[in-house]
């Protein structure tokens, strides 16, 4: 059967993963089934190659991957076709942002994934792709994310209620999912993307086909196109059956 989208972006946490981290058996072997049928499977994370590599590698994928919300793009496997990082001006401020409030920070660098616990001096003279800061305390957390907004100099958004995730301006999922698309001559509407929080927000509303999972944040729900099953009840596979190959494939109500 033709499959009614040409490339794949997949979400990992909360999406392809279960709340374990594992890709399930069922899940690995419909994306495979995608990729055999000629569709370009895609990760669209938060997360960088140090926490990204060995699903890439279970699933022998050569394709094209958007990493850490969009500031990096792999052409295939060791071969890195682009990256974008926040100036280390930004990175100080946000370091000190996070520290006045008490909150946990956490960042993806070049060289490492690095937390709040492991900082240090020298950290400033490397080049992060993205900075998180976290804190349990939700209006907390919001002021937090105000302040940031109102310097209007970093693009922001969240892969929980509890943090913020901040990348260079203009850097999303989408914005690297797009240029996946030029690199490989393909337009947006031919593709299908799958999430659940509002890291995934923009490429939600910009792919041809936006997918929600059950689990998914209720705003990402109502502006995607269809919603499918949860991540613990294999909802990729599910949408893969059902938007890529168009079978017939049961979504309990409850799971929407």
């Amino acid at each position: 059967m033709k499959p009614q989208y040409r490339l794949l972006a997949l979400d990992l946490d909360g999406t392809t993963l279960t709340e374990e981290k594992v890709i399930t058996e069922e899940t690995a072997d419909w994306i495979k089934r995608a990729e055999q049928a000629g569709v370009t499977v895609v990760f669209a994370t938060g997360r960088g190659t140090q926490t990204t590599q060995a699903y890439w590698e279970q699933l022998e994928l050569q394709s094209p991957m958007v990493l850490v919300n969009g500031a990096e793009i792999w052409e295939r496997p060791t071969v890195l076709k682009e990256r974008q990082t926040i100036s280390r001006e930004h990175i100080r401020r946000l370091k000190s942002l996070a520290d006045e409030w008490e909150a946990h920070f956490w960042g993806y660098s070049v060289e490492s994934l690095t937390s709040k616990r492991r900082w240090t001096e020298e950290m400033f003279e490397r080049d992060w792709m993205k900075f998180g800061i976290r804190h349990t305390d939700l209006p907390t957390m919001e002021r937090i994310r105000e302040i940031v907004a109102g310097w209007g100099e970093l693009e922001i958004t969240r892969s929980n209620i509890s943090n913020m995730e901040i990348s260079p301006l203009g850097v999303t999922k989408e914005s690297g999912i797009r240029k996946v698309c030029e690199h490989l001559g393909i337009g947006m509407d031919q593709v299908m993307a799958v999430g659940d929080n509002m890291n995934d927000l923009h490429l939600i509303r910009a792919a041809g086909l936006g997918v929600a999972m059950g689990n998914a944040d209720d705003e990402l729900k109502r502006e995607a196109n269809v919603l499918t099953d949860t991540n613990e009840r294999a909802g990729v596979a599910k949408a893969i059956q059902r938007y890529v190959f168009g079978l017939d494939v049961d979504i309990p109500a409850e799971a929407v």
